[in-house]
């Protein structure tokens, strides 16, 4: 008996692309389901909806919801069909009693007793308006969603710093505010150093080398991917600087950030210079420290000890000829990182991060040659999870690159904390297996994290890969087993 399928479209229904995340992997494990996807009909989606042979007809709207199924028979299809219903349907309770909740964030912080921070997560299109009702109210607002118009982005900032608070985000996935940890961010120990982070990954590999060397962080405030671009000029990065300079607990900050307008940065530069904490920069570029080099200039300047950074180096596969690096990124800062060391050794290194935007992959993540993908790229993460959540996009280019016959070096990063996917070496130390290809990690994160920094390491080396828990390390230690191509 052939399989049966099922693909259909749902208009107005919206649901959060984790939990879209969870429902396919829900019904996926049920017995007789072969195939499933539920999420956004974003074209990413699409395409994948495609690839597994379950595209829907007609036209597609990106605000419809798919639900695309292949099961064994009828019976199965019909009840991973009602699970699929089912799962959509379910609404948390709010303890034993009902509770109404407020419809905007105004609203909510008019019934709060002293909220200083609050946190805006709605898709991107309406993420402005809930922040502007923040700002409003008097009190800083974090901003996770992305896809806000950058025209926005300024008006908040400025509607911020002349209400006195401070706008991080949007696009904004890592702070620590006293010690609170929000949205991806490590289990690191308090102490002296602010972060102020235009930069996701950036700032938790950073704080993760911090702990390692015995450093706690005070707080880590990012301000957004876009904050030290022309468009915006450094707004929240200025208020943040002035922010941590005025709290007791910070003795010394760091700036981090992937490479910035050259103006802004001088404008940033100027500023800090002018505040009574020192300022040192962990600011990416071409000829500028690597993130791990500006935290052991960071540990000099406090009179510590540079550690021997964890690791979990292995012997060296063979190597083939020919071999081509292919880094498959989660974080675009860390993959930034990698492109900045990547590109004099090898030359020519395409890429879909800004750095070599020119050379943009878009959906084409089969690329041949030497390449640098940011899986977190908002063009890869419309309507779905990001990738330190969901693997599936790059577990299948991994998959795809064994197939493909093409001798590579897999360069890879690994984030732990909150927030990220709770034991990712389950899924990824099994596909590096199966790939056979040699293998890098760099895996960001720390003991007291819920995954624990050794438990994934041990994993991932089990499985024949090299981990650092340096991301520069990581790359130059790729490009080693490469060789350069003057050799």
């Amino acid at each position: 008996m052939s399989d049966r399928t099922h693909v259909s479209l749902r208009s107005g229904v919206y649901a959060d692309s984790v939990r879209l995340m969870q429902v396919s992997r829900d019904i996926g494990a049920r017995d007789g389901v072969t195939a499933v996807l539920v999420a956004m009909a974003t074209p990413l989606n699409l395409e994948l909806a495609a690839g597994m042979g379950l595209a829907p007809d007609g036209v597609v709207a990106p605000d419809q919801l798919l639900v695309a199924l292949r099961a064994t028979d009828d019976d199965a299809l019909a009840a991973a069909l009602t699970a699929v219903d089912a799962a959509l349907a379910a609404r948390e309770s709010a303890g034993r009693a009902q509770v109404v909740p407020a419809r905007t964030v105004g609203a909510a912080l008019a019934d709060a007793a002293h909220p200083a921070l609050a946190v805006v997560s709605v898709p991107g299109p309406y993420a402005a308006l809930e922040a502007a009702d923040a700002i409003a109210a008097g009190r800083s607002v974090l901003v996770f969603s992305d896809g806000v118009p950058v025209e926005q982005e300024v008006a908040l900032k400025r509607s911020a710093h002349d209400a006195g608070v401070l706008v991080m985000g949007p696009d904004c996935g890592t702070a620590i505010v006293s010690g609170l940890a929000l949205g991806f961010a490590n289990v690191v120990r308090r102490g002296p150093v602010g972060l102020v982070a235009a930069s996701g990954t950036g700032a938790q590999q950073v704080s993760c080398l911090l702990d390692a060397a015995g450093v706690g962080v005070s707080h880590v405030l990012g301000v957004g991917g876009r904050d030290l671009s022309a468009a915006v000029g450094g707004l929240a990065t200025l208020d943040a600087l002035a922010a941590l300079a005025d709290d007791p607990g910070t003795e010394r900050v760091l700036l981090v950030s992937k490479p910035p307008a050259p103006a802004v940065a001088e404008r940033v530069a100027d500023a800090a210079g002018r505040l009574a904490v020192p300022v040192r920069s962990a600011v990416l570029g071409p000829e500028r420290p690597d993130l791990t080099a500006a935290v052991e200039a960071l540990l000099a300047d406090l009179g510590v000890a540079i550690p021997e950074w964890p690791s979990r180096p292995h012997a060296a596969d063979a190597v083939p000829p020919g071999a081509v690096l292919k880094g498959f990124y989660s974080g675009g800062t860390l993959a930034d990182e990698a492109m900045l060391l990547a590109a004099p050794v090898l030359g020519d290194v395409r890429s879909n991060t800004p750095l070599r935007r020119e050379l943009d992959l878009g959906t084409d993540l089969r690329a041949r040659g030497h390449v640098v993908v940011d899986f977190g790229d908002d063009a890869l993460t419309v309507g779905r999870a990001h990738p330190m959540i969901d693997p599936t996009l790059r577990l299948e280019a991994i998959a795809a690159l064994a197939d493909s016959g093409e001798p590579a070096v897999l360069l890879l990063d690994v984030v732990l904390g909150h927030g990220a996917d709770p034991d990712p070496a389950a899924a990824l130390a099994p596909a590096l297996q199966a790939a056979g290809l040699p293998a890098v990690v760099a895996l960001v994160g720390t003991e007291a994290d819920p995954q624990g920094w050794s438990r994934q390491a041990d994993a991932l080396a089990e499985a024949g890969a090299a981990v650092f828990a340096s991301n520069a390390q990581a790359a130059r230690h790729a490009l080693e087993l490469i060789g350069s191509r003057d050799e």
